[in-house]
């Protein structure tokens, strides 16, 4: 099913894991994605695998930090493909580093991508997205949500403050036809956990399991998508559970 055809979409973060997956998976139905990361090792083969659906898909090198940065990639789309109807701001960096152990530099560099960075994009995007009726999903995280000792202080701050500011965005495009939603992964499958197993996490997951990339990327994809013409300041907790305990 094309749900996306005829569509523009961007995601931040989309070298690897849920990015990645999202982006081809809103390739797979129909969509030109703007793929883009800080990281371009794998930008050709990322462009390969967009365009293997038929689309104009492409990568933009962007640091989500960069304010002037986030203007000039959506002008840009603006100019070559007339339109943006979706923004994922999906760009991350993990940190296990307590208050203790903390730094401000390292508070704000983790702040400044979780946070600031999804501020800019949706700075950026908001004059186009209005004027197409598009829709954001800002990916947080089940920490966004509720607390642990696993990750540290700066990525509770950055990803709860992601989850009310969708919440507080949505309210305010609402009236100009902007759809703003948050996901909420769990443990997920992907480099940052490092190589680890099932076994390691099945034990405090009702689900007993790893979530994979595609099926964060699943949600992504039904919010974005005109099935949830009716949500916006909601919140899918992609966790196996765990934030239902």
């Amino acid at each position: 099913m094309k749900r996306f055809a005829g569509k523009v979409a961007v995601i931040t973060g989309a070298a690897g894991g849920i990015g990645r997956a999202t982006a081809s998976r809103l390739a797979h139905e129909g969509a030109t994605v703007i793929a883009t990361d800080i990281n371009t090792t794998d930008a050709d083969q990322i462009e390969k695998e967009l365009r293997t659906f038929g689309g104009r898909g492409r990568f933009a090198t962007l640091d989500v930090t960069d304010e002037d940065g986030s203007h000039d990639l959506i002008d840009d789309i603006a100019a070559t493909e007339g339109a943006l109807h979706g923004l994922v701001n999906n760009a991350g960096i993990g940190d296990l580093r307590t208050i203790e152990d903390s730094t401000k530099a390292t508070f704000d560099h983790v702040v400044g991508v979780l946070q600031t960075g999804a501020f800019l994009g949706m700075k950026a995007a908001g004059p186009t997205l209005k004027e197409h009726r598009g829709a954001v999903v800002n990916v947080s995280s089940m920490f966004g949500i509720v607390g642990t000792a696993a990750v540290s202080p700066a990525y509770h701050a950055a990803k709860g403050a992601l989850r009310s500011m969708s919440k507080g965005t949505a309210v305010a495009w609402a009236p100009e036809g902007v759809r703003v939603n948050s996901v909420h992964p769990g443990f997920i499958d992907t480099p940052m956990l490092g190589g680890a197993d099932d076994a390691v996490f099945a034990p405090v997951i009702p689900m007993a399991r790893l979530g994979s990339p595609s099926e964060v990327a699943a949600s992504i994809a039904f919010l974005l998508s005109d099935d949830a013409s009716y949500v916006t300041g909601a919140e899918i907790a992609c966790d196996g559970g765990y934030v239902a305990q």
